[in-house]
């Protein structure tokens, strides 16, 4: 019989959407307004292989027992107590409210083993409920985006390491064989004009989009399948973006803004500049911009074939991005020629490398000897007196590579020495050109609840 997986939380966090992936099906409805699943839904997923029933639950919510509210968490309930696996799911946008961990501890109460997964964590805007989701007592969260397919390799693997399956004839996790069966989504954004519809159609080696000397030619964002040395790509052509203060046409503002989703939801960017005009104010924006969502970034500079001087050329252009974008050093820069459909290969080659390093893990024992070390060399200053002790450090996530390192006093500990941290950890593991994320948490005190 095959393993049951119940998907469980408060309302509107997307169980629905989650149960629709997992299953490959859009069997069940989707919508912002809570409350819409009431029954319990079963469907088939295939977990490394092998058969799961998968099911979806009513949003857990307090109420009378005769009432409809109580008679939901009752199907929920049973649910719960026939699981194999629960998947705690809360949104990482609204954060952990009260109802969740009064959800968690049930889900806890039921010993049940339990998977706890933070969905909508796409962009920014996710990241402070994902960590807030540590103190809810589940274990570590893995950041998904459900109506993106976000971070379903990582929930893949768990469940399949949760429930001891593997697939047959292979030893690879199974989130290992969903991403390298994956199409591996890549943008292309830039400012107008500077190659990017024709980048997109040397690669695809046809004429799929329109190209022409005129500036804003793509409005919105449009996606192509291709194969590349056996890799399955999702390209995605976009609007060049201007400065908002230069964009009045409504058409543009939607344009523009579709760009911007792309990059947000993509996992490599290629960001494409002009070789006779490389790396300007705007080019930077839309690196910081990069950089900020999360996304692995490899620049490319096109029209490569009218620089004259190619070599100090490229030599000066490190030597810029080096100094203007120190948030992300270490980007692959790589000359191009879109309309002779020069330099691709190497082009495609940084952004597979970028992609690996962007999903990279380090081990935990490795973390810490590389933290005792650093913490070794140079010791945070100490704040009125005291000493900040950094005591643990580990890697909750990649897609980018998000590290958590506790301590006994986080608010005492300057920027200036979270950028020491940042640097070394790069340097030490090897993160070039990928955004990596370094917060600080409190360690609890052991000796508190005693």
């Amino acid at each position: 019989m095959p393993a049951a997986i119940a998907i469980v939380g408060r309302p509107n966090v997307g169980k629905s959407t989650l149960f629709n992936r997992l299953t490959g099906k859009r069997a069940a409805l989707v919508s912002d307004t809570p409350g819409l699943t009431r029954d319990r839904r079963m469907g088939e997923a295939m977990i490394a292989g092998q058969p799961v029933t998968v099911i979806d639950t009513a949003g857990l919510e307090e109420g009378p027992t005769s009432s409809i509210t109580g008679r939901m968490r009752a199907q929920s309930e049973l649910a719960l107590s026939g699981a194999d696996l629960v998947l705690f799911v809360l949104d990482a946008r609204d954060g952990v409210i009260p109802a969740d961990a009064v959800f968690a501890r049930r889900v806890l109460a039921a010993g049940v083993p339990a998977i706890l997964v933070a969905n909508k964590c796409e962009g920014r805007a996710g990241t402070h409920g994902f960590y807030e989701a540590f103190r809810l007592g589940l274990g570590e969260p893995i950041a998904i985006s459900a109506e993106h397919g976000e971070g379903m390799g990582e929930l893949s693997a768990a469940i399949a390491g949760a429930l001891g399956l593997k697939a047959e004839g292979d030893e690879t996790a199974a989130g290992d064989l969903e991403t390298d069966r994956s199409a591996v989504r890549v943008a292309i954004v830039g400012r107008p004009n500077a190659g990017k519809s024709t980048l997109v159609n040397a690669l695809l080696g046809e004429e799929r989009m329109i190209t022409g000397p005129e500036p804003g030619l793509t409005r919105d964002a449009v996606a192509s399948d291709l194969t590349w040395q056996s890799r399955s790509i999702r390209l995605f052509d976009t609007a060049g973006l201007r400065r908002k203060a230069r964009i009045f046409d409504t058409a543009e503002k939607l344009a523009a803004s579709d760009a911007v989703r792309a990059i947000r939801f993509a996992e490599a960017v290629v960001l494409i500049v002009d070789a006779e005009r490389p790396l300007e104010h705007q080019d930077l924006s839309i690196a910081d911009l990069i950089e900020s969502e999360g996304r692995a970034l490899v620049i490319a500079v096109n029209k490569w074939d009218l620089v004259r001087d190619k070599q100090a050329r490229l030599k000066a252009l490190r030597a810029t991005a080096a100094e203007r974008l120190s948030q992300m050093p270490g980007v692959a820069i790589v000359p191009i020629s879109a309309r002779a459909s020069r330099g691709l290969d190497a082009l495609m080659s940084a952004v597979f490398a970028a992609y690996a390093t962007w999903n990279k893990r380090v081990p935990t024992p490795d973390l810490n000897r590389w933290l005792a070390e650093a913490v070794e060399q140079h010791a945070p200053a100490a704040a009125r007196g005291r000493r900040v002790k950094l005591r643990f450090m580990t890697q909750p996530s990649a897609r980018p590579p998000t590290f958590i390192a506790f301590c006994s006093r986080p608010e005492a500990v300057p920027q200036s020495y979270l950028r020491y941290l940042s640097n070394s950890l790069r340097a030490t593991f090897d993160f070039p050109g990928v955004p990596i994320r370094l917060k600080l948490r409190k360690s609890e005190n052991p000796f508190a609840r005693r």
